[in-house]
């Protein structure tokens, strides 16, 4: 039995965890965050300094690459080689903030030449680059 009898059976300590002091110390804790969390909401009073600067929050400018089922080149809906494009992706690479570049495929190109419109961004230097794609069904067929 869990419990001690009143018979004078055995004299073994009881081996139960007392809980009864520990929820005691829960519930005063308790009752003390719930005193104190409204004072904690009040606001110091900061005087802070004005600055006449501009924000700094420039948005990147997206360069739009695309490949149609044929793996001809597309920057921003302009037809281009792939000299061109290399210049151009070292050119942007260049730029401050450097522009993200959105890389779009129709369905019938090859990924290798993905592959390698991917590989020639890199070598350029840029780091940020998406791939864009046109929500469908999941068997590929477009709405």
């Amino acid at each position: 039995m869990a419990f001690g009898s009143f018979s004078g059976g055995s004299k073994a300590p009881m081996a139960e965890i007392n809980t009864t002091p520990l929820v005691d110390v829960m519930l005063v804790l308790l009752i003390i965050f719930i005193v104190t969390a409204p004072l904690m909401t009040q606001a110091i009073k900061v005087d802070l300094p004005n600055v006449a600067a501009q924000p700094t929050d420039a948005k990147p400018e997206t360069v739009r690459v695309a490949l149609d089922g044929a793996g001809k080149l597309y920057w921003n809906d302009q037809p281009v080689d792939d000299a061109e494009m290399r210049s151009r992706m070292a050119s942007a690479a260049t730029q401050t903030p450097q522009p993200e570049l959105h890389l779009s495929a129709d369905r019938e190109t090859r990924y290798q030449r993905v592959a390698e419109v991917m590989g020639a961004a890199r070598e350029a230097g840029l780091v940020k680059l998406g791939f864009i794609t046109l929500p469908g069904d999941t068997h590929g067929n477009h709405r």
